[in-house]
Order: C-alpha cells, then sequence, then structure tokens
C-alpha cells in the first residue's frame, strides 16, 4: 500500500493544522512566559507585536489558503454535501467542526484588533478562545475517520 494522492492532500491538511495549533501553543507556553522573566516591558510587548504580526501573516498567506483548499478537497473526495452536513455521524462532526473554525479564525483576527487598539485583557481572553478552539477543533478532527 503506497502513499497515494489523498493521503498527501490529507497530510498536508493534518500538517497545517500541526503548525496552526503547534505554533499557538509554543508562543503561548513557551515565548510569551519567557519573554515575561526575561525582557523589559517594553522589549516583551515589541517582541509579541512582531511575533503575533508575523504569526498573522503566515496564517493569512500559507495556513488558512492550505486548510480550506485541502479541507475542501477531503471534503469533496468523501461525497460531503451541504444536505449531509445535517447528517447524524460524519456530517454532524464536520458540520461542528467547520463552524468551530470559523469562529476559532474570528477569535485570532478579533485577537489581532484587540492587540491593535491597545486592549490586552481583551486580547488575551480572545488569544485564550482562539487556543481553546483550536484544540476543540482538532479534538472533533480525530472523531472523523480517515478514509
Amino acid at each position: 500500500m503506497g502513499v497515494g494522492l489523498w493521503s498527501l492532500v490529507r497530510f498536508l491538511h493534518v500538517t497545517g493544522a500541526v503548525l496552526w495549533v503547534g505554533g499557538q501553543l509554543a508562543l503561548s507556553l513557551v515565548v510569551l512566559p519567557l519573554s515575561r522573566r526575561t525582557l523589559a516591558a517594553d522589549d516583551r510587548d515589541a517582541l509579541a507585536a512582531r511575533v503575533g504580526r508575523r504569526f498573522g501573516i503566515l496564517t493569512a498567506a500559507l495556513f488558512l489558503p492550505l486548510q480550506l483548499g485541502t479541507g475542501w478537497a477531503i471534503a469533496w473526495h468523501k461525497g460531503v454535501t451541504w444536505a449531509s452536513l445535517g447528517e447524524p455521524g460524519y456530517g454532524r462532526v464536520l458540520a461542528t467542526k467547520l463552524g468551530l473554525f470559523a469562529l476559532v479564525m474570528l477569535a485570532a483576527a478579533a485577537h489581532g484588533w484587540a492587540h491593535a487598539r491597545h486592549r490586552p485583557d481583551l486580547a488575551r481572553a480572545l488569544a485564550v478562545a482562539s487556543l481553546v478552539g483550536s484544540l476543540g477543533v482538532v479534538l472533533l478532527a480525530t472523531a472523523l475517520p480517515a478514509t
């Protein structure tokens, strides 16, 4: 059994999710705590702004197109229709995953807006919501059969 086209498409989809969620976890659990302990407030804020901007650019330029393209291709390959998204099992789990993914992207975008408007408490809450939601998307993805 070799690696076929659909295995490659699924691999790219999973790799995109790993980069997104892994990036969020690395920022939240490694970069930001270390910067709080080792950098002056101005340097820490500048680093967080640069890292956030870079992550946002990579999300818009790489992650979103990759996830949307591969996700659409996988759904097409599996014969998913708008009507099947309401059916029990695969359809409803996928619909829930898509809805949560949309909310995660909105929270991530709102996080960038709140950070740019110097609303740190709101930005932090939106970052946490985006991370928790992303983990929920991954959890729902594991409930979908790979074939």
